[in-house]
């Protein structure tokens, strides 16, 4: 039976790419989660999955959309969310902006003001050179030509000589089992070393992430100071937002 049921998992992995626990125990209501981490463990040494902090992702997994696909996801969505990102911006501060196609669309709505603003997009620095009154730096890295975003140890250098008033994170994938998750490793490292060294720390969420799970967990609810969403955010959520002390706008 457990040689049906593993196949049953496996195949499930690889139609979804990424599963959480919580998914693979909705599949089989009837089986002990101890069984399923069993499961799961199996069919890593076969090598037929790879496990991943909350579940496990197929072992072809192809990654963070491209940025021409995320491009066109909730326009609606991520003008909302950067509508409500602009109440927390004050003249004189310094702000980063991670590569995420949420924080392009910030920048577009971004007000002409005296900021210092760092970004690790190239595509984000450009649409803010449209403004006269910020100072605009563009952080050197390797660039994603998938993502359009700079990492590698330049940026992380770069990044660790900077002083942060305020930062804003996209993500790729949340919830309240794994935290904030990201496709690649470089994005990563950037996104967790902005947190460490920021002084007031903003995630941007939109609904469409709350059904994906990303293999790289970046930070968890209590390292954010501000959770942003377009959406009734899911109850998992909100509890692990309360849990964390973050304030949910």
């Amino acid at each position: 039976m457990h040689s049906v049921r593993q196949k049953t998992i496996r195949d499930f992995i690889e139609s979804r790419q990424i599963v959480t626990i919580k998914d693979l125990q909705n599949l089989f209501p009837q089986v002990s989660l101890m069984t399923i981490h069993r499961d799961l463990h199996a069919l890593e040494q076969s090598g037929a999955v790879v496990k991943i902090r909350g579940g496990a992702r197929a072992v072809r997994h192809t990654g963070d959309p491209g940025f021409e696909v995320r491009l066109q996801e909730n326009n609606a969505g991520k003008l909302a969310m950067a509508q409500k990102a602009l109440s927390l911006i004050q003249p004189g501060s310094t702000i980063f902006l991670d590569a995420s196609t949420t924080n392009l669309t910030l920048a577009r709505v971004m007000p002409n003001l005296n900021l210092n603003i760092f970004t690790t997009g190239p595509n984000i620095a450009i649409e803010l050179c449209k403004l006269s009154d910020p100072s605009i730096t563009l952080c050197c890295g390797n660039l994603n030509r998938k993502t359009m975003s700079l990492s590698g140890q330049n940026t992380l250098d770069m990044l660790a000589k900077i002083n942060i008033d305020l930062a804003f994170i996209g993500v790729s994938g949340c919830s309240a089992e794994t935290g904030f998750t990201c496709g690649t490793e470089g994005d990563m490292t950037v996104k967790a070393m902005v947190l460490r060294k920021a002084r007031t720390k903003v995630i941007m969420c939109d609904k469409e992430k709350f059904s994906r799970l990303m293999p790289y967990t970046f930070a968890t609810f209590s390292d954010v100071d501000y959770f942003i969403s377009d959406d009734a955010v899911p109850e998992a959520v909100l509890a692990a937002l309360k849990a964390g002390n973050t304030t949910l706008l």
